[in-house]
């Protein structure tokens, strides 16, 4: 049976990672065996049980206990269920709650870059993106769009901060990924790619950019889509070291996209060419 706790202290330390916790101090670099994440709503919930992170507690309005997360208690066994009309959990987060639902999980171990390219043919490789919202964004279209795994440059945000976890309704929990090591990028990184088959097609505005609707684009049998920061993009030496520099044709003195848009209009062209 779940032990419902009725919040009464909002000082309570068992609160701590909902209200006074940083991500940084969730993630736990020093211990990552100890680190842990917030899934914000029902149905991100229930993504991140399916992929088998294991809950350590709950906190939930009080209407979604016989309600929207009823299932979502069940499923999570004895531990501690906390809760509070709508404006009390507000005040403790600090923002109004999506679904008035949250919950804390242990991180799973991370994967290693070859375990998530293992069988792969579409991967996505993000460099730099430390916009968490960009990061949430682009795995959802990602994950909806027929990629198979997506990697992260050490200095990208990380996909289980609780913005990302959001705007990505979850799919960061469905989609393989894995942080490539500081000193694999980018030589090593590259080789890697290259003896794997995979094609490297960095999303780039360069003199010698092929459009997106280029057709040797059509023939690549494995590919990896580069994508850059929001500001600088991608950095002229992952350009220089891919096999394809690409770009997505402009109307109206438009100059470029979103990163997260870019990715989506790149996924889309690219995943269904399977």
């Amino acid at each position: 049976m779940p032990d419902i706790i009725e919040i009464k202290d909002f000082s309570a330390p068992e609160l701590d990672a909902y209200a006074r916790l940083n991500e940084r101090e969730l993630l736990n670099r020093d211990k990552p065996e100890n680190g842990m994440f917030v899934a914000e709503s029902p149905k991100v919930i229930e993504r991140a049980l399916d992929a088998g992170c294991e809950p350590v507690s709950l906190l939930l309005e009080r209407k979604h206990i016989e309600g929207e997360a009823k299932g979502i208690i069940e499923r999570c066994g004895d531990i501690p269920v906390y809760t509070a009309d709508f404006d009390i959990l507000t005040r403790i987060t600090g923002f109004e709650l999506t679904r008035g639902a949250l919950c804390l999980m242990k991180r799973k171990p991370p994967k290693t870059v070859e375990e998530v390219c293992e069988g792969a043919s579409r991967i996505a490789i993000l460099e730099r993106i430390m916009n968490p919202t960009n990061v949430g964004a682009i795995f959802r279209s990602a994950s909806a769009l027929g990629f198979d795994a997506v990697l992260l440059t050490h200095e990208c945000s990380d996909p289980l901060y609780r913005r990302a976890i959001r705007v990505s309704m979850g799919t960061v929990f469905q989609i393989p990924w894995a942080f490539i090591d500081k000193n694999a990028w980018q030589d090593k990184m590259f080789g890697f790619l290259k003896a794997k088959g995979f094609s490297t097609v960095a999303m780039a505005l360069e003199d010698n950019s092929v459009s997106l609707e280029d057709e040797k684009l059509a023939d690549l049998d494995k590919t990896a889509v580069i994508l850059g920061s929001e500001g600088d993009g991608l950095e002229k030496r992952t350009i220089a070291l891919s096999d394809m520099t690409v770009k997505i044709p402009m109307m109206h003195g438009v100059d470029s996209l979103n990163v997260a848009a870019a990715s989506a209009v790149a996924f889309w062209q690219l995943g269904r060419r399977k």
